[in-house]
């Protein structure tokens, strides 16, 4: 294994942490267990096959070389010990009420960053496993394949060999010196017109007090299941994609919790952010975050649960008809453009205007269509969750396995005490939705 420096985004994501606001991913899976043993032996399992997995190996470490200063690489932590990542936990009746409590601990920066939690079942029938992953060490795809790969081995396709990339060289090469400049070009145009974009979205918008709040650094957590078919039955009979359908839901959801604890939904509208993923195959770097994003306005407001699913399906058209490298959800692509030295220097004031451009995060986090296991015992939830941004109370993740959606919600566990009561009414809206088309 060797190190290399870290790509303009996971600099941007390593440099924007602080102690209320951890960038890190989460995912808490739920087993099926064979005996009151198996979390225990789940844990013995994570630790021994974590150290054959070179991802899991790496560290980030700071780098202040002339042409990198500022920086920082990945790079094979030399004193590696999965014993320091993997870690059993007492019994528990609630798993999401002890996530909650873990996820709002930062991962420990001078080693790799990442954790596998094993918390046993009360029941002695389940146990789950919370994984936390360094977000300048993984995007959801790649924390994705890290996890695959210390569960049980599964039938899936061998990876094919990425070519060699020649290596670059300081300056660009004469003879692409006009292909060289007109992309420099190109990146400004569109530079200037994802800043112009930004300031527009910013404009009347309505949000509300209920998405915001100051930094506590506590965190809780929840989760929601709903049935593939039912997504299916309203995307069949309303047009659009399951992904529509599942940002609708959303809307919905914020809807009646905003009026349910008295802040009010009307005229509310709130920016989403949609994460869009530009990894391509065999890339150079394919540890690294590939991200752009759409911003679409959520229709709080509207009480028809079709005309909010319109609304947003337009909004989704829109945005990929003009496609993820233009408008205000693509700020992210102009992380290639900053020196490392900036990143380091501007990641807080990033940091800060987090809550200037969008509301609220809903992301979706693609998983395998064949079933995981660990020590033989299957997976049978999947709750992702998404990092929180600085001066926002909610973020909201999404993945689909085996047939059924699950819904990961992350909040800031002073600001959104009533958690609970917003998970109730994700489930509520699918319901309305199914009643709707069927009217």
């Amino acid at each position: 294994m060797t190190s290399d420096l870290l790509a303009p985004l996971d600099l941007a994501f390593w440099n924007i942490e602080s102690p209320e606001h951890p960038m890190h991913l989460g995912a808490l899976g739920v087993f099926s267990a064979h005996s009151p043993a198996a979390g225990a032996h789940a844990a013995d399992l994570l630790a021994a096959r974590a150290a054959a997995v070179p991802g899991l190996r790496m560290r980030i470490r700071d780098v202040w070389q002339p042409l990198a200063f500022g920086g920082a690489t990945r790079e094979p932590a030399p004193d590696f010990d999965p014993l320091d990542h993997v870690r059993l936990h007492a019994p528990t009746a609630d798993f999401h009420a002890v996530a909650g409590r873990l996820m709002e601990r930062p991962l420990e920066r001078g080693r790799p960053p990442w954790e596998a939690h094993v918390l046993p079942g009360e029941d002695g029938f389940s146990f789950a496993v919370l994984f936390k992953f360094h977000h300048a060490l993984a995007d959801g795809l790649r924390a994705l394949t890290l996890a695959a790969a210390i569960l049980d081995p599964m039938d899936m396709p061998a990876r094919k060999p990425r070519p060699e990339e020649p290596a670059k060289g300081f300056f660009p090469d004469v003879r692409k010196l006009p292909a060289f400049i007109k992309g420099t070009v190109s990146d400004v145009g569109r530079a200037l017109d994802i800043g112009a974009s930004v300031a527009l979205s910013t404009v009347g918008v309505r949000s509300s007090s209920a998405l915001t709040s100051e930094p506590s650094g506590t965190r809780r957590t929840a989760g929601v299941v709903i049935d593939l078919d039912d997504v299916h039955r309203v995307r069949k009979a309303q047009g659009g994609t399951v992904n529509d359908v599942l940002i609708a839901v959303v809307a919905g959801a914020l809807r009646r919790w905003l009026d349910e604890r008295g802040d009010g939904s009307d005229g509310v509208a709130p920016r989403a952010l949609i994460p869009v993923s530009k990894r391509r195959p065999r890339t150079a770097h394919p540890q690294g975050n590939r991200l752009s994003g759409y911003l679409i306005r959520l229709p709080v407001d509207d009480p028809d649960p079709l005309a909010r699913l319109d609304t947003v399906r337009t909004a989704m058209d829109r945005n990929k008809d003009a496609g993820p490298n233009r408008g205000a959800g693509a700020v992210a692509l102009l992380a290639d453009h900053v020196p490392a030295l900036g990143h380091r220097l501007g990641g807080p004031l990033v940091s800060q205007a987090a809550r200037l451009w969008f509301d609220i995060l809903v992301t979706s986090v693609p998983l395998p269509g064949i079933g995981l296991k660990l020590g033989g015992n299957p997976v049978t939830e999947v709750f992702p969750f998404a990092p929180l941004a600085r001066g926002q109370s909610l973020a909201v993740a999404v993945s689909t396995y085996r047939g059924q959606v699950h819904y990961g919600l992350v909040a800031d566990a002073e600001a959104v005490p009533d958690l609970d009561v917003l998970a109730k009414a994700v489930t509520e809206e699918v319901e309305t939705l199914i009643t709707a088309c069927e009217a």
